[in-house]
């Protein structure tokens, strides 16, 4: 296995090569509202995309599917606010090579990529919404949950296979307790404590549809006993458990000849889970990249090792600050999308999450 990584002005390409398949992981973004050139190579010319996320207007979402004829994978669609005319919009997208890929449905709606390889069976969805939008908002998260269940069903998968999920929660600020209270009662109905808790990502971020949120997760099932699943803890920071907050800091998958490190959502949070640094976005975004810095640490990695991040910023303005203290650690450039979201705190400013993958066997 070997991995390349292309990288120009708000574009980035990192390729995976495997015995059997490729995996081309795409990040494009533009500081423009309404810039359809994000969608350019959608359908890809050759390979199957698994998903796609896109962080853009919504009333561009119609225009989108359009341009892009023949688009039959899901699609994660939410919309950050613009402010004072800026603005940024973007798009990840995940295509694969080398192998069948079947599509799952949800009520006619294409909301789920499943597919295989030598190690293990692969399942990501996206865009799964509730089934009632009237409903309350709690009620609306268990739906959400009660779908990924179903969808991962449709491929002979289970809720005990989700290694990652993200929500992204309309006005979040409203009622981000009554999400977790939702999400914890779902997970202890599943037994979810008593094995691996996924990693995660719970933002705030509107989606096309007006419902109380949007969801996605990633399923993986080994198919033999050298790929293994564990929870990656934070060296700075404590379990989101303690402040009943139902993820794992970071997941890490390990197959024969490579590893798979998915890194939550991650704010300026402290050692007791108390907010640090407020108002204070320089030192947020700082304090952000040593948890995740440490957590790649801890697992032989660095930031050279990232294949896919999203960063979310309540003021999109502060992008360049971000660039900035990259710079002044000598990070390289990440395949990042800027989002401009709403965090789980009002006192969070910035949240960025990561994946990473190193070539190094990790059984040892």
């Amino acid at each position: 296995m070997n991995a390349a990584f292309e990288h120009s002005e708000q574009r980035n390409e990192v390729v995976v090569d495997r015995v059997q398949t490729r995996g081309r992981l795409i990040n494009v973004w533009r500081d423009a509202p309404d810039d359809l050139s994000i969608f350019s190579g959608f359908p890809p010319h050759s390979g199957e995309t698994i998903a796609q996320l896109v962080v853009a207007e919504s009333e561009l979402e119609e225009t989108a599917l359009g341009q892009m004829v023949g688009a039959n994978w899901p699609m994660m669609w939410i919309q950050g606010e613009p402010q004072e005319e800026t603005y940024v919009s973007g798009t990840q997208a995940l295509i694969i090579d080398g192998c069948p890929v079947n599509r799952v449905t949800l009520a006619d709606r294409v909301v789920g990529s499943h597919w295989s390889d030598e190690d293990a069976d692969y399942c990501l969805l996206a865009g799964i919404l509730p089934t009632d939008s009237g409903e309350t908002r709690g009620s609306q998260t268990t739906s959400c949950l009660e779908q990924i269940e179903i969808a991962l069903g449709e491929v002979g998968m289970d809720f005990s296979h989700i290694v990652r999920t993200w929500f992204y929660l309309d006005d979040l600020l409203a009622w981000y307790g009554e999400f977790n209270a939702a999400r914890t009662k779902f997970f202890e109905s599943r037994a979810v404590f008593d094995r691996l808790i996924p990693a995660s990502t719970g933002i705030g971020a509107h989606n096309p549809t007006g419902s109380a949120l949007v969801a996605g997760g990633l399923a993986i099932r080994p198919r033999h006993g050298d790929v293994r699943i564990k929870e990656v803890t934070s060296p700075l920071q404590c379990s989101a458990t303690e402040y009943r907050s139902s993820f794992s800091r970071a997941v890490e998958v390990t197959f024969p000849s490579w590893r798979l490190l998915m890194i939550s959502g991650t704010a300026s949070i402290a050692a007791d889970g108390m907010s640090m640094f407020l108002n204070d976005t320089v030192n947020q975004i700082h304090r952000s990249l040593d948890v995740v810095e440490a957590i790649l640490k801890s697992r032989k990695m660095d930031w050279k090792n990232t294949t896919r991040a999203v960063g979310y910023f309540r003021n999109i303005k502060s992008l360049p600050l971000f660039e900035a203290c990259c710079r002044e650690r000598g990070i390289p450039q990440l395949p990042i999308l800027p989002a401009h979201s709403t965090i789980c705190r009002e006192d969070l400013l910035f949240e960025i999450e990561v994946d990473a993958i190193s070539m190094e066997n990790g059984h040892s």
